[in-house]
């Protein structure tokens, strides 16, 4: 195994420790009815966290090494990279790097900063604030809950979707609308991911408003906004005019993403104090396998074999392929160069619309998990 391959397990580590134990302090902290809008403000930090690397990484990643090499030595600080040789250091490598180093002062800033309450402080004065316990105790509680089993289905069938429209989204734009990888991020990336965190904050606040009238807006409200999701990203995918692509994309990101609160305020809403973190850790390992996964692999499947069907229909159907138009010595003639970046466009966005139709399963099991909440919570959702 290579030593990136170390770093980057590293980096899933770092990231797996964060979740399921933030979820535990904010229920501590906040009673069950305010919880929504805590959990939608504390998920807003996925989205807004795309905004930062779309608007850093994206130019950044455009960059040359030995440019980079010199701002360094411009501003004094070449004297730490002496053994490096910039020249061989490629933009995303950067790009990576200078993303990712505020974690570690902000990973400060946290632990000498917020202060765990006691387990349970929030929860009603009768309810027990037991100690944490381990896996077998916490799995006790959610093998009788099918509210988290439905909620953990559908919030890994979105993980699916946006994961794969994520890692395709800035090649999307550059086969389909010509648009750079710098263009894609700062025009595109950025203020979609914008939008996404708004929908995270919108969709905790309105479901906060709506659970006095419904119990059970927890679990719909997502699931309404996943159907509206569908058309408005099919509809941006296909629309030819850049503005109509960033309208439809952007109430389709605002819909989607209001779901993301809602996963972390069932999941650790259906169990006792002592079990939350486990639950959001379970409820984490089926978002990671199936989103993260499975999702852009997907994604890249069904784009190649839309591809091949375009191929095969063109008038090189003898003798392009998927692998020939993608070898970078093929040596293709300009007309068959054509039909291959034809293909490949209109493949990509096939394979992206199909996969938006995901969403449908995931609003369904949405809309089971509101069947049982109230059942199945164990703080009142609302009070009178």
């Amino acid at each position: 195994m290579s030593p990136f391959s170390f770093f980057r397990i590293g980096v899933a580590i770092g990231e797996a420790g964060c979740t399921p134990p933030a979820n535990s302090i904010i229920g501590d902290y906040f009673i069950a009815r305010k919880r929504a809008t805590a959990l939608g403000i504390y998920s807003m930090g996925v989205t807004l966290g795309s905004v930062l690397a779309n608007l850093f990484g994206g130019p950044i990643a455009e960059m040359q090494g030995a440019d980079f090499g010199r701002w360094i030595d411009s501003i004094g600080l070449g004297a730490l990279f002496t053994g490096l040789d910039w020249a061989t250091v490629e933009g995303w490598r950067i790009a990576f790097v200078v993303v990712g180093l505020p974690g570690v002062l902000i990973a400060m800033v946290v632990f000498f900063t917020i202060k765990e309450p006691p387990r349970g402080f929030s929860d009603e004065p009768d309810t027990s604030a037991d100690p944490s316990t381990g896996w077998s105790v916490a799995f006790q509680e959610l093998k009788h809950k099918p509210t988290f089993w439905w909620m953990a289905i559908g919030a890994a069938m979105v993980a699916f979707v946006g994961y794969g429209i994520s890692s395709f989204q800035a090649p999307f734009l550059q086969r389909e609308h010509g648009l750079g990888v710098s263009d894609a991020a700062v025009n595109f990336g950025a203020p979609l991911s914008f939008l996404a965190a708004l929908g995270t904050f919108f969709g905790g606040y309105i479901t906060e408003k709506l659970t006095p009238k419904s119990q059970t807006a927890v679990a719909w409200v997502p699931a309404v906004g996943l159907l509206i999701a569908v058309p408005c990203y099919i509809a941006a995918f296909f629309a030819e005019d850049l503005t109509v692509v960033f309208i439809f994309w952007g109430i389709a990101a605002v819909c989607h993403y209001a779901y993301l609160g809602a996963q972390y305020n069932i999941g650790q809403g259906v169990v006792s104090a002592r079990s939350r973190a486990t639950a959001i850790a379970v409820l984490l390992i089926l978002v990671s396998v199936i989103g993260n996964g499975i999702g852009p692999y997907f994604v890249g499947y069904m784009s190649d074999l839309f591809m091949g069907l375009q191929l095969a229909d063109s008038q090189f159907s003898g003798e392009l392929t998927t692998a020939v138009c993608s070898a970078k010595d093929s040596g293709l003639a300009e007309a068959q160069r054509v039909v291959c970046d034809a293909a490949s466009s209109t493949g990509l966005k096939n394979a992206v619309s199909v996969t938006v139709l995901w969403f449908l399963v995931a609003a369904g099991c949405f809309f089971m998990s509101a069947r049982t909440l109230k059942r199945d919570f164990v703080a009142p959702l609302a009070t009178s």
